[in-house]
C-alpha cells in the first residue's frame, strides 16, 4: 500500500487548492512545499503586489485630496512599514492556509521534491532525504522570473519582481522597468505614486501588447500623467554601471537611446520552474519551456499530473486553482464546475484593466462576425466623482447570435465587474438578455448598460 493517494508537489494556489479538494473527496494527501506555503502568488507576487499598491494608492489618494476638499497637511510615507504591512498581510493569509491543510487533515511535506519514478516522491527535507510513494503525483511547481540573455543583466541593482518585493526601507530616487507586461505597470504605478522617477520600456508598440489595443494605450497616456516616461517600441540592448547608476540602452525605432536609473526591474516574463523535479531518467514531454499535459492534466509519466504555471498556457493563480479542482475531480472520476475556456484576466493599475473573452480583432481573425459596444465613462457619475482618468468599457458580440463574446474594461473596480461578464459569457448570455438587467445608480456598472445599448444598435 501506497503512503498516501495523492502527492502534490508545491503549495501555490494550485497545489493546496488541488490538495483541499482531494481531502473533500477522501484521498489521503500530502503537499510538499520548499519554501512557504502559497507559493508566489501569496509571498512574492499577487498578494504583496496589491497591498503596496492599496498602500500607494492610500498615500495619493491623501496627497491629491484637495478637490474633494481634504487637506490634510504633510502628508509622509514610511516605505518601510509599507513593506512590513505587505509582509504582515503574506503571513495572516499564510497561517490562513495552515490551518485550512491541518483541518483537512492535509500532510505538510517541507523540503525540496524529485520525482524518482512513478509513484514515488524524495523530499529533501530539514533533517535529510525521506522516500514516499502515492498512488498518484501532482506538480504543482509554478514559475520564476525570466532574466533574457542580455548583457548587464547580472549586474547588481538589476532585480526581478522576487527581489524587488524584499522591500528597501528608503525610496529609489529613480527606477527602470523593462516589460510593459501586467508587472511592469503594478510596480510602476507603485512607485509613481510614492513620487519615484520611473520610466517603463516595452519593446512591442504600446503596453499590455497581449490585451485590446485601446487598452495599452490609454494606460500609456495614464502613466505619462502620473508622471511615468513610457518608451514604447523599444528594445533593451544592453545594461552598464555608471557613477550615477545604471544605465539601460535601447533601440526605439532604429535610433539609440539612453535612460538612467538607481535600480533597474526585469519584468518581460516568468518560466515554468520544474528544476530538479525529475530523476535524470525521467524525461517527461514538454510543450516549449512547460509540461506538456493532455486534457485530463496528465503528463508522459505515468501517474503524474500537472497544473498551474508549470503546464498552463495562462500563468494567473485563479487559472492554477480551478485546474487544481479539475485535476483533482478528473482523477475521481467526476467534473468540477469551472468551465476552464473562460479565463478573466485583471490588472491592478489605477483605473484597473479587466478583460475576459475576445477582443473584436481577435473574433474577426478567428472569422466571427464580430461587433463591439463601447461606453466612455466621461459622464458615469461614479468616475466623475473618483476621477481616475479615461476609462471605458467596450463588449463584443457575435452578430449571427447576438451572444456576448468578450468583455475589456478599464474602469474603477473592474476586477469585481469582470466576473459578471464571465458569466454570461459561460452561459452564452446575448446581449438582449444583459439588457435585460437593472443596474443600481450611481454606479460603475450602469456604464455596461450603455455598452450593450450601443453593442444592440449594430445587432
Amino acid at each position: 500500500m501506497s503512503d498516501y493517494q495523492l502527492i502534490v508537489i508545491g503549495a501555490g494556489p494550485g497545489g493546496y487548492t488541488a490538495a483541499l479538494e482531494a481531502a473533500r473527496l477522501g484521498l489521503h494527501t500530502a503537499v510538499v512545499e520548499r519554501r512557504e506555503v502559497g507559493g508566489t502568488c501569496l509571498n512574492r507576487g499577487c498578494i504583496p503586489t496589491k497591498t503596496l499598491l492599496h498602500a500607494s494608492q492610500v498615500y495619493r489618494d491623501a496627497v491629491d485630496g484637495s478637490p474633494a476638499g481634504v487637506h490634510a497637511g504633510d502628508i509622509t510615507f514610511n516605505l518601510g512599514e509599507m513593506f512590513a504591512y505587505k509582509r504582515a498581510v503574506s503571513e495572516k493569509l499564510r497561517g490562513g492556509i495552515h490551518a485550512l491543510l491541518k483541518g483537512a487533515k492535509v500532510d505538510l511535506l517541507e523540503g525540496a521534491a524529485r520525482i524518482d519514478a512513478p509513484g514515488r516522491v524524495t523530499v529533501a527535507g530539514p533533517e535529510g532525504d525521506t522516500v514516499y510513494t502515492a498512488d498518484r503525483i501532482l506538480a504543482a511547481t509554478g514559475s520564476v522570473p525570466v532574466r533574457p540573455p542580455i548583457p548587464g543583466l547580472d549586474l547588481p541593482g538589476v532585480m526581478t519582481s522576487d527581489e524587488l518585493l524584499e522591500g528597501s526601507d528608503s525610496l529609489y530616487e529613480s527606477l527602470v522597468i523593462m516589460g510593459g507586461g501586467v508587472i511592469g505597470v503594478e510596480f510602476a504605478t507603485f512607485y509613481a505614486n510614492l513620487g519615484c522617477r520611473v520610466t517603463l520600456i516595452e519593446g512591442m508598440d504600446r503596453l499590455l501588447p497581449t490585451m485590446d489595443r485601446e487598452l495599452g494605450q490609454n494606460l500609456g497616456q495614464i502613466l505619462k500623467k502620473q508622471g511615468v516616461e513610457v518608451l514604447t517600441s523599444a528594445m533593451v540592448r544592453r545594461v552598464e554601471q555608471t557613477p550615477e547608476g545604471l544605465t539601460v540602452h535601447v533601440d526605439q525605432k532604429g535610433k539609440e537611446k539612453a535612460v538612467s536609473g538607481e535600480k533597474v526591474l526585469c519584468a518581460i516574463g516568468r518560466r515554468p520552474c520544474w528544476d530538479g523535479l525529475f530523476a535524470p531518467e525521467l524525461v517527461p514531454e514538454t510543450r516549449g519551456r512547460s509540461l506538456l499535459v493532455d486534457e485530463d492534466f496528465r503528463t508522459s509519466i505515468p501517474g503524474v499530473y500537472a497544473i498551474g504555471d508549470v503546464s498552463a498556457v495562462i500563468q494567473l493563480a485563479h487559472v492554477a486553482a480551478a485546474q487544481g479542482i479539475a485535476c483533482v475531480n478528473r482523477m475521481c472520476g467526476r467534473q468540477s464546475a469551472t468551465d476552464l475556456n473562460v479565463v478573466p484576466s485583471c490588472i491592478y493599475s489605477s483605473p484597473e484593466i479587466a478583460v475576459v473573452g475576445l477582443t473584436e480583432a481577435e473574433a474577426k481573425e478567428q472569422g466571427i462576425n464580430a461587433v463591439s459596444g463601447k461606453c466612455t465613462m466621461f459622464g458615469n457619475a461614479r468616475t466623475v466623482i473618483e476621477d481616475p482618468g479615461r476609462c471605458f468599457m467596450k463588449l463584443v458580440a457575435d452578430r449571427d447570435t447576438g451572444r456576448l463574446i468578450g468583455a475589456q474594461l478599464m474602469c474603477q473596480h473592474a476586477s469585481d465587474i469582470i466576473s459578471q461578464l464571465s458569466a454570461a459569457l459561460v452561459n452564452g448570455l446575448t446581449v438582449g438578455q444583459l439588457l435585460s438587467v437593472m443596474r443600481p445608480h450611481p454606479s460603475f456598472e450602469e456604464a455596461m448598460t450603455e455598452a450593450l445599448e450601443r453593442l444592440a444598435e449594430k445587432l
